[in-house]
């Protein structure tokens, strides 16, 4: 496996995660009587929102199985399984993944950064999972407790779609939300991408034109082999205003060099003297290097997560992972 990060003596993420959401609930429910934007703060942060209890059974009703995908040009392997785990690589029949570890710089301009080498026989190979396996806003777990729910031999952090209540979600060929409001990418069937403008189209057109997956976060880094330009004055919107993650952060993206083939990277920050993070225009150049034709940035911060072969790789910048909203993986066995 890569070599180890700094190790941590946090409890596991998920305990800690109901501590603090238990801590936020009750000293909330002490202030509520003081005013309406306790409670809206409450309503908007803390309280789980769930839309969908059961996502599994609710791609299943869409005529998909969220552990086979659907692709009428695509029959599933009825063979034993011939996956093998070799140190940093993984292949399969129709999947080769390799887990690299990179370090630059020296001192306080130490940059430590993750990349999974990621070809698959075919595109719904990558899958998404939401967290607790339902859709809604405030629902989160661990990248590595989703990770697991779901036999992965690898996973990243996704678009922490949950935080906001806009964007064009459509995961595993199934269309969970479609409020265009921002630059977003696709994920064909067929193993092409494209950064589209949401706006510009609606999430059953998408599906109708063979996307099985979608991201809505962003921005773009790389489209057509080349760097986009003003990416570092980029902000995220959120439902509360626009929020900056410029400057040196931990950063996870997705990139592809050709159909099929991805580069998912995951950049450690925040930590003196192991990894300070990247500017937004640095992610790309990491992108742009390892031949990725188009590339584009999802959650990243205290999010920012790898799991490979039932541990994570990288060293989160709490010292322990922060839920989020939901995965991108590649089960055992695809």
């Amino acid at each position: 496996a890569p070599p180890a990060p700094p190790a941590s003596s946090a409890p596991p993420a998920s305990r800690r995660r109901r501590r603090w959401r238990a801590a936020l609930v009750a000293v909330l429910a002490v202030l509520l009587p003081l005013g309406g934007a306790t409670a809206w703060a409450l309503d908007r942060f803390v309280v789980e929102h769930v839309e969908i209890a059961d996502v599994s059974a609710y791609e299943a009703s869409q005529g998909l199985d969220a552990s086979v995908a659907s692709d009428p040009d695509t029959t599933a392997d009825d063979g034993a399984s011939t996956a093998t785990v070799d140190g940093d690589t993984y292949t399969s029949d129709g999947t080769s993944i390799t887990v690299s570890r990179v370090t630059t710089g020296s001192d306080d301009d130490t940059v430590t950064y993750y990349v999974a080498d990621v070809v698959l026989s075919d595109m719904t190979d990558l899958r998404s999972a939401f967290a607790q396996d339902a859709f809604g806003t405030n629902i989160t777990e661990t990248t590595s407790d989703i990770a697991a729910d779901h036999d992965a031999v690898l996973a990243i952090n996704g678009d922490y779609y949950g935080f906001r209540d806009t964007g064009i979600v459509i995961r595993n060929g199934v269309v969970y939300r479609d409020e265009g409001a921002r630059e977003g990418l696709a994920l064909y069937r067929d193993g092409h991408v494209e950064v589209y403008d949401e706006a510009s189209t609606d999430a059953q057109s998408l599906v109708d034109a063979g996307v099985w997956n979608t991201l809505s976060f962003g921005p773009a880094l790389v489209e057509d082999g080349e760097v986009v330009a003003g990416i570092d004055d980029v902000e995220v919107d959120t439902n509360v205003g626009n929020h900056s993650i410029q400057g040196e952060q931990p950063r996870t993206a997705v990139g592809v060099v050709d159909e099929n083939h991805l580069v998912l990277v995951v950049v450690d920050g925040r930590q003196e003297g192991y990894s300070r993070g990247v500017t937004m225009t640095e992610l790309a150049g990491i992108l742009q290097d390892l031949g990725a034709t188009t590339a584009y940035n999802i959650d990243g911060g205290g999010s920012s997560t790898l799991y490979f072969d039932g541990e994570v790789v990288n060293s989160p910048s709490q010292g322990r992972e922060r839920g989020t909203s939901d995965v991108l993986y590649v089960a055992d066995g695809a």
